[in-house]
């Protein structure tokens, strides 16, 4: 079990720096698109009708990705956060009542961004949205909406590294320390 825990932790840590390098990026793209369009209204007095959009998915893209990442670095809001400090059976038990409660929330929004209520693979979210395209910029929708799936399977990715660590008593920091 140890070895499993020290993949998956590996894999969701990978992912998490990927994650974190796009939620900047991200975050990056939407300030230099709302300072454009500043620069633009009260300076050029043109402003571009395309800024205001690139701007609003580029935070969706910075949130959805940086969310995923609050949660491996366990700073997601959560009702009892001492609970994750407790080791042996009840530890486990608390991890075990996070993973059934992250999985009930996320569990339904992966299902649906591929699948319909019929499991219809056509009629899912990312289908419907990319049969659309952005207003100004042209690009088909499921671009944008692509980040609410990736972010939470990045989410469930992070719950099973955690949990299986804490099934197996592995130390993820432990691990980082020991290698050159």
């Amino acid at each position: 079990m140890r070895a499993v825990a020290a993949i998956l932790d590996r894999l969701s840590a990978s992912l998490n720096a990927a994650a974190l390098w796009g939620a900047v990026a991200a975050v990056v793209v939407m300030v230099l698109a709302a300072s454009w369009q500043v620069v633009a209204r009260y300076i050029l007095a043109a402003p571009p009708i395309w800024t205001e959009e690139l701007a609003r998915y580029a935070m969706v893209w910075a949130g959805m990705l940086g969310a995923s990442c609050a949660f491996r670095a366990h700073a997601d809001p959560n009702l009892f956060p001492t609970m994750r400090d407790k080791a042996g059976p009840v530890g486990a038990l608390m991890a075990l009542a996070r993973l059934a409660g992250v999985a009930v929330f996320a569990a339904p929004v992966l299902y649906y961004s591929l699948l319909s209520a019929s499991g219809d693979p056509t009629r899912g979210y990312l289908a419907r949205l990319a049969g659309r395209n952005s207003e100004t910029l042209g690009i088909s929708m499921a671009w944008f909406g692509l980040a609410i799936p990736i972010a939470f399977a990045l989410i469930f990715l992070h719950l099973l590294a955690d949990f299986a660590a804490r099934l197996s008593a592995f130390d993820p920091d432990e691990q980082q320390d020991s290698t050159p």
